[in-house]
Formats: structure tokens, C-alpha cells, sequence
């Protein structure tokens, strides 16, 4: 197969990165605005410091979307380009322009074939590489960089450039192969044409049905820009518009859709990038727009579950739509073909292409190509799948048989049966844009919003999605009915399956306890995703594997995956979903006691939260301060914390956030006294525990017991939550049960036993590096006149006691990089780099970076040995 290879720029000929400039300048920037401007511009650092003084103060926000067009980007950076082009031979440059026009800003695969079609000859290359521009190689031509490869396509005139694009056209007969000669029949039109619009449109759909969704874009919006009719060119934008968000391009979806008017797409992106309060009221309008049955012309183009726009043409319409005829060889290229070419193709091709393609090439008539190397791309999803809309969430459909939640072992709600995607009928656009709707509402917390969109559900007749429902019953006091549907829709975590319906059992799953069920749902819903070419659906995953992390006690591997999660999130555009992962992370710092970060990410979280009005990021970061606060004695200022997560409003209290702290509150509020809140606390949790039957918890609820009984009465309600515990996930939490007990029995004068129970919540809490849990088990111990094994200062290598985002910080460090250069790269301030090396440093017990040098260099030599 024939594949453009775009390789790292030549080193010996690559002008120096400005990296001082693009520092200076991006210090004060957002991470969020910091990682969208350099994906903006190619991972380029010229490019970035070239773009941000030409960025307006909304911009520089991340208020309105960056600028897409390369000429709005880097201005002077393209000029530099175009002159070094501009100053090869005239067939060198068609040369370059031909690669270019076969690989931005679509990669068709066709540059050999219209070359031996064309019968050019590729020894005018050799200039190219002479003057470090591009060389030629086995896949094509292989450009220094992104934008010189933008220089060369856009240095070509017009007319050069249609006739570049009709000769590919004309070679691209591949099976598979519509969606690319569509676009290079449309880039070859001279003005509109309603014919050729109609075939782009199709071939976007047969792009989007295989996932190739950055494509699929590109011909949407040139299908719009061909079309005549404005209410269809409307449409067509708005499909482009769903394309780029799918793909992960959020500025140029935001700056589509700021043209098409569109409730269920506007709703989407509020979902992840804005307000979500004005999310919530647009994909309520939407679902009401899409739910009457009406044609696929109708239909929203994020709500339909077809190829994001069910009013798309259907792919079968684009073979109908006869052909330009393109058997002639453009006139920009019949005069570059040197005559000594026009007898043979040169040896250089003739190498460089497959045998089938020259033996489908006869040498003397250039008008015939016959392609006879495949080039269809697999499908990632089948094409009777719908594909992932972004952000539109499928309902769960009572036509799938649900799981029966009395044939699964009460203690183990994991022993539930799954349900695969086979047997789920496909939600239709009204459920996907409720689904929606009721992430907008678990994020803002407002409990009447989701009464809301269970009122439209119903008045639309429409089957509300298994976490709505399950919510609204669980915030009516409703718990039996409340488990039924959330194990209902937790069941749906096959593998294969949609990414939103995935995710959507993952979150009933966390709420459930099931926290094995949401790590195996989430990590499906990432799968998926990326098979299906939407990356923007795995923040959103991600961010819900963070949580069943947190709660299992796994930091290590939870920072890792949110760490890379923010960085999607930022790079999709999706700044709601960072401020999720922000919260996550300010988590992970609270269980491994870095106060620093914990309270840096959680001061982030929360100020960007309380704008927007998402409670659940404000209250989880809320939740991190407050298990800080408690884990290392200060437990007025965790109650007090913990309090405030009743409060009412959205960005401010969050009634499942606190339901789920619920252990916590109660251990904070008896450690000050206030036993009467933290008895009515703890009723109501033990009801939700002993209706779900989760052993987590139970084992949890138990302990609050056990913290709320006097003196040997409690003995009894410790070994229950162990016992519990042994059934349960929560790791971290039972290792906190220890310790509790520990010293309940301490207080109690059973030394032995107490002694047994510290020391195993001791080395609990050091396998997780949390030195700062660990401290008051040593506090007991040594109470009991037992000496307890120091705090590791120096291990025997750093990847066993730093976290993931510490490694990183301290291996880049060891390399040699400033902690302003740690900071653009990973898109952390320096202020967080200079907390992550402190943090280094104290854990490996260093004092200077030659010590971390020196460590790390010894830690790596079992490794490469």
C-alpha cells in the first residue's frame, strides 16, 4: 500500500526553533489555550509565537475558537516558505505541488500512480532535497514539515492546482476510494455545481461510516462551499461542523457552527466547552425538534445516529453521479513532462511503484491507469453501527433485555450479566440528544433539571436513558427503583459497543459501588472511540476512569490516565472536560499528600467550575481539599468542607458528590463532636448501601457505625467493614478502616490485635505513596511502644515511589530541560513543574538536579540491561 510518510524535520536542514520566544510568550496563557495553539499550528514554535500576538483577548481566553486557516495562523512563517519554493524549477515545484495536493489537507495515497500516470519525471526532485525541502521516498514525497508542505500546495496558482487535483482524481479507482476522488473532484471545480456537491456529500457519509472523520469534514465543507442552494449549504456547514467536533478539532467546529444555527450541535459543544446551564436548555430544544418522525433531511446533524447528519446523501448516491472525464492529462502538467520522459518512465518510478500499478501502465498511452492496488481503508466500524456522535449520549433501550439485577449475587453487583451491542436497538436522535441533556445535568447538579428532562422524555414518548432515570429516582428517595435502572444500564458495557453508551454505564456503575464494572466500561468506551475516529469521546471516558481510580486507590495508574486525558481534553477543545480531569488530578494529590498540586488543581478546577456553573468538577476538588484536610489531622476544616458540599446552586453543592463522601463527613464530624449531623448523615447512606448491596458500601457504612457506637461496641462494626472489605475494591478505603480500628483498639487496650491492624494499614498506605496516611499509623504504633519502619527517603528506584506526572517532570529535568521548557511541553505552569520537582526531590531525598541525574541514570541500567 502507498502511504506518504511525513518524517521529522531534517536536522541539517531545519531553521532553529524559536523555543525562547514561544515560552516568554506563552507563560501567562492557559494550559488549555497553551496546547490548542501549538496543535493549531503543527506543534511548530515559530508558528505559536508568530500566532498568539495576532490573537484577540477572547481568543487568548479560550473564549472563541483560534483561527484555522494557515494564513490567519503564521502569516510571515508561510511567506519564508513560499519564497524557498518559489526559488526551485518550475517542474520541481508541480512536483511538490502534486504531493501537496495528494496529502493536505486530505492524504489520498495517489501520488505515484498520477505520476506514472502523468509520466513525470521524480529526478526533479532532487532539487527539493538539495535545498532541504522534501526528498523523495518509497511512500511519495516526504515534506520537512507541515507547513512547508502547506507552502508548496498553496504556492501553486489556481489553475495548477485544479489540474493537480483532476489528475489524481482520475487515478484514485480504488475500491474505497470515493471519498478521496470525490475530494479531489471537488477541489478541481472551477465554480458550484449542485452535482458535485450532492457526491461530496455522499462521499462524507462513506467517509464518517469508517471512521475517517477528519475527511469526512473536509468534504462537508466543500460540499458546502459548492452548493448554491443556502438552506442545503446550511446544512452541509452544520455536518462539517459535527465532523470536525467528532474528530477532535474544536476550534474549526466552534467557528462552523457559529454559521448554522443549530440547537442540538450548539447544546454539544456548550456541553464541553461552555456554559452548561444554556447546554442543558439547547439539547432540550434540540431532542423536542428531533423526536416527531420526519425525514432524514430533517434531522440534526449531532443528533442523527446514522453518519452525523442522517439528512447526509447515502454512499451508494456518490456512484450515480458520473465521473468528470479526466482522461486527459492536465495542461499544467503535460508541460512539465521534460521530452526525454516521453518514451519511458523514469527508473526511479518505475521502482518506486507497485508491480500491479506499472504492469496496468502501458508506457506509450498516459491516458490509461488502472488502479489495481487496493487502497480502501478496513472500516473500524462496521457499516451497519452507527457511528459515535459527539457527545450525544444513546439511551439505553428497553428492547435490549435488561439484566435481571435478582439473578446477580447481592453482595457482588459485578456478577452482573453484560449486555453486548448486539442485542441494544439503536437509540434514536431524541435519546442521544437526552443522554446529553442528562450529562448536563449530572454536571450542574441541579436535581430539577433532571426532573425536567425526564418530563420531556415522557412527553415526547421518548425512552429516557437508564442514568436519568435511575438518578431521578435516586434523588426522589426512590432507592429500589433507583438500583434497578442503574444496573439496567451498567449491564450495557460489552465490548464493541457505542462509546456513549459505555459511558453512561460506567456512570451508573460508580453510583452503584460496581467500580470494576466502570473501570472495564470506561476503558471499552476509549477503545471504541479511537476505532471509530472520535477522539473527543475519550476525555469523557477517561474522566470517569478517574474517579473509579480515586476510589479503588490506584493514584499511580488513575494520575497517568488523567494526565493524558487533560491533554486530549485540551487539545479537542473540550475545557469542561479538562476542568473534570483538573479536579481528578487534585484528587490523586490529596491520596498521595501533595498539598501543593492538590491545592493549585483544585483552585484551577474550582475557578474555572464556578463560572460555568459545574458543580460536579467544584464539589469533587471540594472533596480532594477536604480528604487532605483529613488525612492529615485537620478534621474542623474537612468537616467544614465537607458541609459545604449540600450547598445548593449550580457550580457550588453537589447532592451525589455528597452522598458519595458521606464516610468521610462522618468521620470528620465525630472527630469534632458533632455526633447528631453525622448520625443523620449516615442514615440515609445506609439505606442507599443496604438497597444497592454493594459490599464497598456496606463496609463503609459499617465503619461509620463503628465511629458513631461507644467504646467496645464498636469492636463488632470494624470487623464487619473488613469483612465487607475483603469483598469489595476500595482498597485505600479498607486500608483506612485498619487504621481506624487500629486505634479504636489502641484506645481499648488490645495491643496485639491493634498492633497487627496498624501495621497492615502501614504498609497499605506506603504500597500506595501516601506517606502523609501513613504518618498517624506510625503515631499508633509508636504509642503502643512498637517502633514502626521509617518513611522511604532514598528507594531503590524512583519509579517506585514517584507518581506518573513526577517521573515524567523528573526524566525531562535529568534531560537537561528548564522547568519553563517542562511547562510548554507538557502545558503545566512553571509554578506546578517547580511543586512536581520539590516533591521529586523530598520523595528520593535529593538536594540538586545532578543527584536526580545520577538516580535516574542508575534506575534505567537494570531496565536496558
Amino acid at each position: 500500500m502507498v502511504t506518504p510518510v511525513n518524517p521529522p524535520p531534517l536536522d541539517r536542514t531545519s531553521p532553529p526553533q524559536r523555543t525562547d520566544a514561544w515560552c516568554q510568550s506563552a507563560a501567562g496563557l492557559s494550559e488549555g489555550v497553551r496546547v490548542r495553539v501549538l496543535r493549531a499550528v503543527h506543534g511548530d514554535q515559530r508558528a505559536a509565537a508568530e500566532l498568539l500576538p495576532r490573537l484577540t483577548e477572547r481568543q487568548l481566553t479560550g473564549v472563541d475558537p483560534l483561527p484555522t486557516d494557515p494564513a490567519e495562523l503564521a502569516p510571515a512563517l508561510l511567506r519564508e516558505h513560499r519564497a524557498e519554493i518559489r526559488a526551485l524549477p518550475d517542474d520541481t515545484r508541480l512536483l511538490l505541488l502534486l504531493a501537496a495536493a495528494d496529502q493536505y489537507p486530505v492524504s489520498t495515497d495517489a501520488f505515484l500512480r498520477a505520476v506514472v500516470a502523468a509520466r513525470l519525471d521524480t529526478r526533479c526532485l532532487d532539487a527539493a532535497e538539495a535545498a532541504g525541502i522534501a526528498h523523495a521516498g518509497a511512500g511519495g514525497v516526504a515534506f520537512r514539515d507541515a507547513w512547508t508542505r502547506i507552502a508548496a500546495y498553496e504556492t501553486g496558482t489556481p489553475a495548477d492546482r485544479r489540474d493537480v487535483h483532476r489528475l489524481l482524481a482520475r487515478v484514485l479507482r480504488g475500491e474505497g476510494e470515493t471519498p478521496s476522488r470525490s475530494w479531489h473532484r471537488g477541489a478541481g471545480a472551477l465554480g458550484p455545481s449542485g452535482r458535485l456537491a450532492a457526491e461530496l456529500s455522499a462521499a462524507a457519509g462513506t467517509a464518517a461510516d469508517t471512521g475517517r472523520l477528519s475527511v469526512a469534514r473536509t468534504l462537508a465543507e466543500r460540499a458546502a462551499a459548492l452548493c448554491s442552494d443556502p438552506a442545503e449549504r446550511h446544512r452541509l456547514t452544520a455536518r462539517a461542523a459535527a465532523y470536525a467536533w467528532r474528530s477532535g478539532d474544536g476550534d474549526r467546529a466552534r467557528r462552523l457552527a457559529s454559521t448554522a444555527a443549530d440547537d442540538a450541535l450548539n447544546g454539544v459543544l456548550a456541553l464541553r466547552a461552555g456554559n452548561t446551564t444554556e447546554a442543558f436548555d439547547a439539547l432540550l430544544i434540540g431532542a423536542g425538534s428531533a423526536a416527531p418522525p420526519a425525514s432524514d433531511r430533517g434531522a440534526s446533524p449531532l443528533a442523527a445516529p446514522a453518519s452525523a447528519a442522517s439528512c447526509a446523501v447515502t454512499p451508494s448516491a456518490s456512484r450515480t453521479v458520473p465521473p468528470a472525464d479526466l482522461r486527459v492529462v492536465p495542461p499544467a502538467v503535460s508541460r512539465a513532462v521534460p521530452p526525454a520522459v516521453s518514451r519511458a518512465v523514469p527508473p526511479a518510478v518505475s521502482r518506486a511503484v507497485p508491480p500491479a500499478v506499472s504492469r496496468a501502465v502501458p508506457p506509450a498511452d498516459p491516458r490509461v491507469v488502472t488502479s489495481a492496488v487496493p487502497h480502501a481503508v478496513p472500516p473500524a466500524v462496521p457499516r451497519t453501527a452507527p457511528p459515535a456522535i459527539p457527545r450525544t449520549t444513546p439511551a439505553v433501550s428497553r428492547t435490549a433485555p435488561p439484566a435481571d439485577p435478582r439473578t446477580a449475587s447481592p453482595a457482588m453487583p459485578g456478577a452482573l450479566t453484560s449486555v453486548t451491542p448486539s442485542t441494544i436497538t439503536p437509540p434514536t436522535p431524541a435519546t442521544h440528544l437526552l443522554a446529553r441533556a442528562t450529562e448536563a445535568a449530572i454536571y450542574t447538579g441541579d436535581l430539577r433539571r433532571l426532573r425536567e428532562a425526564a418530563r420531556v422524555a415522557g412527553r415526547l414518548g421518548v425512552e429516557a436513558p437508564g442514568t436519568l432515570g435511575g438518578l431521578v429516582a435516586a434523588f426522589d428517595g426512590r432507592y429500589a427503583d433507583a438500583r434497578d435502572l442503574l444496573k439496567s444500564a451498567a449491564g450495557r458495557c460489552g465490548p464493541g459497543g457505542d462509546p456513549t453508551v459505555l459511558i453512561h454505564a460506567a456512570i451508573a456503575a460508580l453510583l452503584l459501588g460496581d467500580h470494576t464494572r466502570a473501570i472495564t466500561a470506561t476503558v471499552r468506551a476509549a477503545a471504541s472511540a479511537r476505532a471509530r475516529g472520535t477522539p473527543v469521546t475519550v476525555p469523557q471516558a477517561m474522566e470517569f476512569r478517574a474517579y473509579a481510580d480515586f476510589w479503588t486507590g490506584r493514584p499511580r495508574a488513575g494520575e497517568a490516565a488523567a494526565t493524558d486525558a487533560l491533554w486530549q481534553a485540551h487539545a479537542t477543545g473540550q475545557d469542561n472536560g479538562a476542568c473534570h480531569l483538573q479536579a481528578a488530578l487534585a484528587m490523586f494529590a490529596a491520596l498521595t499528600g501533595d498539598a501543593d498540586v492538590c491545592r493549585e488543581r483544585a483552585a484551577t478546577a474550582r475557578s474555572y467550575a464556578l463560572a460555568r456553573g459545574l458543580s460536579l468538577p467544584a464539589a469533587l476538588a471540594q472533596w480532594a481539599l477536604a480528604f487532605l484536610d483529613l488525612s492529615s489531622g485537620r478534621f474542623a476544616a474537612a468537616a467544614a468542607r465537607l458541609r459545604a458540599l449540600a450547598g445548593f446552586g449550580p457550580g457550588h453543592g453537589h447532592r451525589a458528590i455528597r452522598h458519595l463522601a458521606t464516610p468521610h463527613y462522618v468521620e470528620a464530624a465525630v472527630r469534632t463532636g458533632d455526633t447528631r449531623v453525622a448520625r443523620v448523615a449516615h442514615a440515609d447512606y445506609e439505606r442507599w448501601a443496604g438497597t444497592v448491596l454493594s459490599p464497598d458500601d456496606l463496609a463503609l457504612s459499617a465503619r461509620c457505625r463503628a465511629l458513631l457506637a461507644p467504646g467496645e461496641d464498636a469492636v463488632d462494626h470494624y470487623r464487619t467493614a473488613l469483612d465487607l472489605h475483603s469483598r469489595g475494591t476500595r482498597d485505600f478505603e479498607r486500608a483506612r478502616t485498619e487504621l481506624l480500628f487500629g486505634s479504636a483498639l489502641r484506645r481499648l487496650r488490645r495491643r496485639t490485635e491493634a498492633r497487627d491492624r496498624l501495621h497492615s494499614a502501614l504498609e497499605a498506605f506506603d504500597s500506595f505513596g501516601a506517606p502523609h496516611c501513613a504518618t498517624p499509623a506510625r503515631t499508633e504504633l509508636r504509642a503502643l511502644g512498637t517502633p514502626a519502619a521509617p518513611p522511604r527517603t532514598a528507594p531503590d528506584s524512583p519509579t517506585t515511589t514517584l507518581t506518573a506526572q513526577q517521573l515524567l517532570v523528573a526524566r525531562m529535568a535529568a534531560d537537561g530541560a528548564t522547568n519553563r521548557e517542562i511547562a510548554v511541553r507538557l502545558a503545566l505552569s512553571p509554578r506546578t513543574i517547580d511543586h512536581h520537582l520539590r516533591g521529586v526531590f523530598t520523595r528520593l531525598g535529593i538536594r540538586s538536579r545532578i543527584e536526580l541525574v545520577r538516580l535516574l541514570a542508575e534506575s534505567d541500567e537494570p531496565e536496558s540491561g
